[in-house]
């Protein structure tokens, strides 16, 4: 008997090992978010750089989200570690093969040379080189949002595939304060941003309704805009204004080849619906795939012969549908 009973505690003590291993995998957040405070330079700047910054963290707390708060330092005393190296250590952290998403949040203010585009930091300043040579590892879906003056030389520095850019500016030559962070921080988990019904606003929606609100803010003062925000998410390294958009319609293609700026940034949810949050990193970068397959696919719609269309476009939508299924099934 005694082998018998060996045999069956070996199998108890298993199933029991892949059940705990099964919890521990489903308590990873799906994602992960770093935000950083650089340098306010004046009272008046910190105090809003403060708040946009318990914006960001309040929404990530209400998704269960991890966050990285760098650069809040008032009331610490003497700082032993520069934010410099803060960032660059917590970028090391976010290092793995997984399909988590990583938010990377810059709020604060930018300088540009015409040479080098830097994000002003409490001590040494980090360039957009430096920040792209830290992310040179990271395999993990990455958006960096910078919400400083003088950005716009990040997005072709940092643009790549599995990779979306956010900046203030179009260029770095627009030096003065930006407002826009102000106005991201607020329609990243605001419901009239959810401009597709889903009660859930997207990266793409808040950088949408940010970009009007900031317009806006211009144009009721009487003022010449001097900031005008970009989103790059097709990796060409160019970006794109929410003014070439009405809604989430294009007002024009793009004409370069490339799949059209917003997609995968509207698939990005800082804080997601009920059946979002349900899924796996896994399930949700295999059903964001098929949907800007499809998208891309409707693309060449004019350009494919028809039967070929129709039935890459059959093959996608049948594999999106089953994959659907099994995700109701196993998440009622």
């Amino acid at each position: 008997m005694k082998p018998v009973i060996s045999a069956w505690l070996l199998l108890v003590l298993f199933f029991v090992q892949a059940t705990l291993l099964a919890e521990e995998k489903l308590t990873v957040p799906p994602q992960s978010l770093i935000v950083v405070v650089g340098a306010g330079g004046t009272p008046q700047f910190e105090i809003s750089f403060y708040q946009w910054s318990e914006r960001w963290e309040a929404a990530a707390k209400q998704a269960g989200i991890p966050a990285t708060i760098i650069g809040r330092h008032r009331g610490e005393g003497k700082i032993e570690v520069a934010d410099y190296d803060r960032l660059r250590t917590a970028i090391e952290k976010e290092n793995d093969d997984s399909n988590r998403d990583l938010w990377i949040v810059l709020i604060g203010h930018g300088t540009f040379d015409r040479r080098v585009a830097k994000f002003n930091l409490r001590g040494p300043d980090a360039s957009a080189d430096e920040l792209k040579n830290w992310l040179a590892p990271v395999r993990r879906p990455t958006a960096i949002i910078n919400c400083a003056s003088a950005s716009g030389p990040f997005i072709p520095i940092l643009s790549a595939p599995n990779r979306i850019v956010v900046t203030s500016t179009k260029s770095g030559t627009e030096i003065n304060f930006s407002r826009f962070g102000d106005h991201l921080s607020q329609a990243i988990n605001d419901p009239s941003a959810d401009l597709d019904k889903d009660d859930q606003t997207s990266l793409w929606e808040a950088f949408l309704m940010a970009s009007r609100r900031t317009a806006e803010y211009y144009d009721n003062d009487g003022r010449v805009a001097t900031e005008h925000a970009l989103l790059d998410d097709n990796g060409d390294g160019q970006g794109v204004r929410a003014d070439q958009f009405r809604g989430l319609t294009a007002i024009a293609q793009p004409t370069d080849g490339h799949p059209l700026d917003g997609r995968k940034g509207h698939q990005w949810h800082l804080v997601p619906n009920a059946t979002d949050a349900k899924l796996s990193p896994e399930v949700r970068a295999k059903r964001n795939e098929l949907e800007l397959a499809i998208e891309n696919l409707r693309d060449q719609k004019e350009t494919l012969p028809q039967d070929e269309y129709l039935s890459e476009l059959e093959r996608l939508l049948v594999e999106l549908a089953e994959l659907n299924e099994r995700n109701e099934r196993s998440n009622p």
